[in-house]
């Protein structure tokens, strides 16, 4: 059976505890991961402050090579790592290899930004005590970067913390889920045969507890995290004086309007709303139709989810598979039944069996039941009928999240007003609010989130602005 070890400071060291690393869908061993104990949290955090200097003058075009070299070594053994990333997380096939593409995108995104860390300069004399003076504005390195990162994209969305540190010239320690950590020590792998100093990454699969010492130790200067808002907020008051981005999900809404033609909608929504069994933090949860599409919506919904080839997930066929673990599933089920005890009617789905949930579809529900009021992160989703386009939008709004939401309208005015009036970070106009691009700013507003991913975006926070003010 194949062991994954921690990759410390440039070297796999074989951990504490070797932890089986299961597929939910089969329950199968796929391989065993070494997870890091104390000792070897502290060496990564000491090597990558080490690194620190190096990581600052290694010249952009070798940022650049480097960040080349791991997009065509993940696109020469796509499938291996494909196949990877489906059995430790139940990611059916056709998203895997998707996932593993879109990783490939990020880093070749971010050779290119490694060579535009642009500065400025700044005319001093716009008073009269500026007379001849300047500013140079540069941006330099923050330092040390610690990222954590969720099961659910275990590869992209760790690499949108590593590709960018990379490309900024900051060391990182990358904490990967528990439950999915093969991906990123796979990619170690890769990263381990280029020439960045020792230090500059390091993968550091281990449980909560001692990941927490990538929150509080003053020696790491920003924190990145990736996952639920209670936990994320809590980090944000433990974490001190670190800079902190985090990317915390939400219950995205989507608005049908009047205007649309349905059967051409309906593709883009099932697949916002089922792809990885909802597992996704900009799933498309909440839908709200203009009422003359409202019942011909359910009816093409129910049925299209139906038809969803349920199966294995390393079947290149399959479009709907297992979650990620049983106590996620029945938490699922649970809110169902607590939905429809509270009036929702159930137009199809609702069915749990061991790591398996139904496509789910609700109707009649409210905004205070918990498949609206919280992230569901499962294949649920809510289909309620609007009549005023401004009332949806209220609709959307009502929530603590603002991740992305999906607008379907072909008027122009719509437009203009969801685009000013949600309270979202990314508004997708006819497409699910699912839609994300690499190099895009991502993020939300209010429990969803503080700063920006997206490979450009995330190297800002990964800088700190310098000015050098000299005479002419």
């Amino acid at each position: 059976m194949e062991l994954f070890n921690p990759y410390i400071g440039g070297t796999f060291i074989e951990g504490g505890i070797s932890h089986e690393i299961r597929n939910p869908y089969s329950n199968a061993l796929v391989a065993l991961a070494s997870f890091a104990d104390k000792d070897m949290t502290n060496e990564a955090i000491v090597k990558g402050v080490e690194a620190e200097r190096r990581m600052r003058n290694l010249p952009a075009w070798k940022r650049a090579e480097v960040l080349h070299f791991i997009a065509n070594e993940l696109e020469r053994n796509l499938k291996y790592h494909a196949l990877l990333l489906s059995s430790e997380s139940a990611k059916p096939m056709r998203y895997a290899s998707a996932e593993i593409t879109r990783a490939i995108q990020t880093f070749r995104i971010a050779a290119e930004e490694s060579k535009r860390l642009y500065g400025e300069l700044l005319r001093m004399d716009w008073t009269r005590s500026g007379e001849g003076r300047e500013g140079i504005v540069r941006y330099f390195p923050i330092g040390l970067v610690a990222g954590i990162s969720p099961f659910n994209f275990p590869l992209n969305l760790a690499v949108h913390k590593i590709a960018p540190a990379i490309a900024s010239g900051c060391p990182i320690i990358l904490k990967p889920s528990s439950i999915t950590p093969l991906s990123t020590l796979a990619l170690a792998r890769i990263i381990s045969q280029t020439d960045l100093p020792q230090g500059a990454v390091s993968i550091l699969p281990t449980d909560r507890h001692l990941g927490n010492a990538l929150v509080t130790d003053e020696r790491i200067q920003l924190l990145s995290f990736t996952g639920s808002d209670t936990v994320g907020w809590k980090m944000k008051a433990d974490v001190g004086k670190k800079k902190t981005v985090l990317e915390l999900g939400g219950n995205a809404g989507v608005i049908i309007a009047q205007s649309v033609q349905l059967d051409a909608v309906i593709e883009a929504c099932m697949l916002g709303a089922f792809s990885y069994s909802g597992q996704i933090c900009i799933h498309a949860q909440r839908f709200f139709v203009h009422r003359t599409h409202y019942e011909a919506c359910l009816d093409k919904m129910r049925s299209r989810a139906l038809a969803l080839r349920v199966g294995k997930p390393e079947n290149q066929e399959t479009e709907f598979s297992s979650m990620i673990d049983e106590p996620n599933a029945k938490r699922v089920k649970s809110w169902i039944d607590e939905a429809v005890s509270e009036g929702a009617e159930l137009i199809t789905g609702g069915e749990q069996q061991g790591t398996f949930v139904s496509p789910t579809i609700l109707t009649n529900t409210n905004a205070n039941m918990k498949v609206n009021a919280e992230e569901v992160f499962g294949p649920v989703i809510t289909i309620e009928p609007y009549d005023d386009f401004e009332k949806a939008v209220e609709k959307i709004n009502h929530t603590r999240f603002g991740l992305q939401a999906g607008v379907f309208t072909n008027d122009i005015r719509e437009m203009d007003y969801a685009f000013s009036e949600i309270q979202a970070g990314g508004i997708i106009l006819n497409q699910a609010p699912t839609l994300r691009f690499d190099h895009m700013p991502y993020g939300g507003l209010k429990d969803s989130g503080l700063g920006r991913e997206g490979v450009r975006y995330a190297m800002q926070d990964m800088q700190e602005m310098k000015i050098l003010i000299k005479s002419l």
